[in-house]
């Protein structure tokens, strides 16, 4: 989505075009194309060609491509091009017990032993893995909220920074948890989005997992 997005963007600039005359050509309105563009909304693939089409690209052929990360690292031939924005790729679907337990080799050969995957778009460079959220910790009354039932990717090579969402490990816990690591007065906290919850102090007993790099509804 982040190639399209960018693909998009650049021929606008090119064709000296406006989000209002790319809405006229798509049949979209204005708002719509914003969203789009902005990572608010993602159009479908139907949609997403249109774009292209719109735009004077109607010779690229998109389509979308699940690919395995290991074998998308290895494969050296392939289009960068089409790569970057049409590619996807599936990664393990982990439990909040086993959590960080996720490897190479648990991602290569899930399939054979019947274990779930989800796709994204992000390309993780180690062994990234989905969890299913559970309660309503990091439900929010307003703002950026992660219900319940929703997928996290988690990504453990992204450096956690104050401000992202993380999932760590608490010390007395026999399960990980998913908080927004925020710094207050130089101490790190792991805070939920759900006022009603308490924050919890991040200290050397704690583990970063990885970083949530995209939240997703289950269907």
């Amino acid at each position: 989505m982040d190639k399209w997005i960018a693909l998009v963007r650049t021929k606008l600039r090119e064709l000296k075009l406006t989000q209002e005359k790319l809405a006229e050509r798509v049949g979209a309105s204005q708002g719509g194309v914003g969203h789009w563009l902005n990572k608010r909304r993602q159009p479908d693939l139907p949609t997403m060609n249109k774009v292209l089409h719109a735009l004077g690209l109607e010779h690229l052929e998109v389509a979308l491509v699940i690919r395995d990360r290991s074998a998308a690292n290895e494969d050296t031939s392939a289009d960068d091009y089409a790569f970057d924005i049409t590619s996807a790729f599936r990664y393990p679907v982990g439990n909040w017990v086993t959590a960080g337990q996720v490897n190479e080799q648990a991602q290569e050969t899930g399939y054979e032993r019947g274990e779930a995957f989800e796709v994204s778009d992000h390309y993780a460079k180690g062994a990234a893995f989905w969890l299913q959220v559970r309660g309503d910790a990091m439900t929010a009354p307003i703002g950026i909220s992660v219900a319940q039932g929703m997928m996290i990717l988690v990504d453990p090579d992204i450096e956690p920074e104050p401000g992202k969402m993380v999932v760590a490990r608490t010390p007395g816990s026999e399960e990980a948890t998913f908080r927004q690591l925020m710094e207050e007065s130089g101490q790190l906290y792991l805070k939920p989005l759900n006022p009603t919850y308490p924050k919890t102090v991040f200290d050397e007993h704690c583990r970063i997992i990885g970083v949530v790099v995209q939240a997703t509804t289950k269907l």
